[in-house]
């Protein structure tokens, strides 16, 4: 998660190519979002250094060099399908309540299974956080879709086809169904992800998709197998550069 949360300034270049930096409203909320998502970053940087883990800056940028050769397409995608049609805010917004409630389950399933009390305090204080980037894209999500089936349509489209799992185009496959499988897929987790679901479920046009719950089980169809060895470690950065 530390990686994904510092990867958050990259999503935003992805939605500013879009109408949306038309909208005063949106800017401004993703300003303070991309803001408190780097620090979120930054305090489980601080985790990973406990532990002699690589983090910040150098982990990031080894993460960022190794990115799809697709990633640098993105601005050019999106920019393109916003050209096109008024209702990618509606998906932006969608994706991003989406996003928004499986991240902040997922810090609730990991505080469940560390049982750490500083972890278990730090998670708390992102999730907090991460409850009002919830409000703002759900409430979004919910009025833009409310209005126009055009948005519904190709929202739904959209999750559909294109979602996955938090992380999905950044970290390799492996370790997101490691992630998954590790903190959804027992029973608790499985109840979770379906939460999740349901509260997809209300927003306009979206019911019956089952995302994270679909994610799941695809993951734990593949079964849990060793993720394979990434440079995570200071030395293995350093080796890498």
């Amino acid at each position: 998660m530390h990686d994904v949360e510092g990867h958050t300034i990259c999503y935003l270049r992805d939605i500013l190519v879009t109408r949306v930096h038309r909208d005063p409203e949106l800017t401004a909320f993703l300003a303070c979002w991309s803001y408190e998502e780097h620090w979120h970053g930054e305090a489980l940087a601080r985790v990973l250094d406990a532990h002699g883990e690589a983090s910040g800056q150098s982990r990031l940028a080894n993460m960022r060099q190794h990115l799809p050769k697709a990633d640098s397409l993105r601005p050019a995608i999106f920019s393109a399908i916003s050209a096109v049609t008024r209702h990618l805010p509606a998906v932006h917004m969608a994706w991003g309540a989406v996003n928004e409630f499986s991240t902040q389950t997922g810090y609730a399933r990991l505080i469940e299974k560390a049982k750490h009390p500083v972890l278990t305090e730090l998670l708390r204080r992102i999730m907090r956080q991460e409850g009002r980037h919830i409000d703002f894209y759900a409430s979004e999500a919910g009025r833009r879709l409310g209005a126009s089936r055009s948005a519904r349509q190709l929202t739904r489209y959209a999750l559909r086809h294109f979602w996955g799992p938090v992380g999905s185009g950044v970290m390799p496959e492996p370790e997101i169904r490691f992630l998954a499988t590790y903190l959804f897929g027992d029973e608790q987790g499985r109840s979770a992800a379906k939460r999740v679901d349901r509260q997809i479920d209300r927003l306009p046009g979206l019911q019956g998709l089952h995302l994270l719950d679909t994610a799941i089980g695809d993951a734990l169809a593949h079964g849990v197998r060793a993720v394979p060895p990434v440079a995570t470690r200071r030395e293995d950065i350093a080796a890498a550069s």
